[in-house]
């Protein structure tokens, strides 16, 4: 067989029924069959449809749990002037899940789609018992939800908590039902399953990144269609990896397009204030408490965690496939670069750090395109082709320019926010300021425990350092 990603190998219709066992080691992704990537040609890293809405009556207790939570409107715990009613009625919660039993996971093996349902339900209940806890109680997850916990992520090779994938990618379903020659779901015909908030500005927050992640299959199908010419690698090729990099170009404007429409449907007080407290993980807490994952050391399989961050951007498997495709992960992970080789690294460790926190058969997925032989970057430096240059380089600008549109979101929704006062329960916005009781802007914390603006800041700019000049 050919070492190459061509057609055959490079996207498929996902295998979402595959039987998953014990974590293993890396496969050979130079041999990798298609269905291994989970990477569908109508949605791409999206599954081509909902994903299970609900779990078999067997595991009904953890389902009702959930709904419960949701209709009780549980308020975040550390809310300002949280009345006592609301106090109560969240600890009364709390307390029948530490008193729920311990399930069994063995059958939720036999099927991907119940293990990620399970750890979609059991990782909602996980951040509303943390978050709604007082600001003063120890963070303890009980049994009954941390041991099905780590042993579904163990099978699912995730962390024990929720994740991008949680939220965006298996967290939608139709508005209405699609029309039967639909080749993929309508951008706007999408509605998410759960939320934490049941505000309309939460829902609005997941769907713009499922709708990149829709519109991303643009770009992958040109990803496959210009490894396909590399491989012939012809004066005519050239030409025409030159056309469908033009062409990738206009579909990352478009994904730009999409995440600033985050603007028209959330409301950045509401999102700072009220959302994003829920995704926090353990190493996004500004009170700096450690989960304590309870029965854990009744299960010698086990292994305390030690991956906790919470949801975020950073695990879009198609932000990191284009960063790979085009060159610029290994361009700016390179330790070469004049005074910035602790940055680097550094950058490059959050990034490696986000990759496990997505499904397994995406990161097989970015393994195999990161296998690739013939590189991009490496055809386009060696072409000496100043059509095939320019068009390379206005798709790394076109990427330098999503990442604007990202600092601009950034802005809008935390760096603003955290600079005003915050008002107590009962009003719209019900945030303390933890920023300016526990940190500068500069320090802020993005729900992957990095420090926000300055690792923002240094992945734009090294996207820029990724354009190429004549020789």
């Amino acid at each position: 067989m050919d070492n190459h990603l061509g057609s055959d190998h490079f996207l498929s219709l996902p295998r979402p029924d595959i039987l998953v066992g014990p974590p293993t080691g890396v496969p050979d992704t130079t041999t990798l069959a298609a269905h291994d990537f989970d990477v569908d040609t109508r949605t791409g890293f999206m599954p081509p449809q909902p994903a299970l809405s609900r779990l078999p009556p067997q595991w009904e207790t953890w389902e009702s749990t959930l709904d419960e939570a949701i209709s009780l409107k549980l308020m975040l715990g550390d809310t300002p002037g949280l009345a006592e009613g609301e106090k109560t009625k969240s600890e009364s919660w709390r307390n029948r899940v530490r008193n729920l039993p311990v399930l069994p996971v063995d059958d939720l093996k036999k099927s991907e789609l119940t293990l990620r349902r399970a750890h979609h339900v059991l990782g909602w209940i996980m951040h509303f018992y943390i978050h709604s806890l007082p600001i003063d109680a120890p963070v303890v997850i009980p049994r009954p939800i941390s041991l099905p916990m780590l042993r579904v992520s163990e099978q699912l090779q995730l962390p024990p908590l929720l994740t991008y994938s949680d939220d965006v990618l298996y967290n939608w379903e139709y508005k209405s039902a699609p029309g039967t020659a639909d080749r993929a779901p309508a951008l706007d015909n999408l509605r998410c399953q759960t939320l934490f908030t049941g505000t309309t500005d939460e829902e609005e927050f997941y769907l713009s990144s499922a709708r990149i992640e829709l519109k991303g299959v643009d770009a992958l199908e040109l990803m496959q269609v210009i490894m396909d010419e590399a491989f012939v690698g012809d004066d005519i090729a050239m030409r025409r990896i030159a056309s469908y990099l033009t062409s990738m170009s206009t579909v990352i404007h478009e994904l730009r397009t999409l995440l600033l429409s985050a603007r028209d449907g959330c409301n950045p007080d509401i999102f700072y204030h009220r959302i994003r407290p829920w995704f926090r993980g353990e190493d996004s807490d500004p009170l700096k408490r450690k989960w304590v994952f309870e029965g854990i050391e009744e299960d010698p399989t086990l292994r305390v965690p030690t991956e906790l961050s919470g949801p975020s951007a950073g695990q879009s498997s198609l932000v990191h496939a284009l960063d790979i495709f085009l060159g610029v992960d290994q361009y700016s992970h390179s330790s070469s670069l004049a005074g910035s080789s602790s940055t680097t690294a550094t950058k490059s460790a959050f990034l490696d750090r986000m990759q496990q926190y997505m499904p397994r058969h995406h990161r097989t997925f970015l393994n195999h395109l990161s296998s690739n032989p013939r590189p991009l970057r490496s055809i386009v430096t060696g072409a000496n082709d100043p059509a095939l240059l320019e068009a390379y380089n206005t798709a790394v600008l076109a990427l330098k320019e999503f990442r604007d549109a990202h600092m601009i979101i950034v802005t809008l929704y935390i760096i603003g926010p955290s600079r005003k006062p915050a008002p107590s329960a009962g009003t719209s916005v019900i945030r303390p300021d933890f920023e300016k009781d526990y940190g500068n802007v500069e320090s802020l914390k993005g729900t992957g425990g990095t420090e926000l603006v300055k690792f923002l800041k240094d992945v734009r700019n090294r996207t820029v350092g990724a354009v190429l000049h004549d020789s």
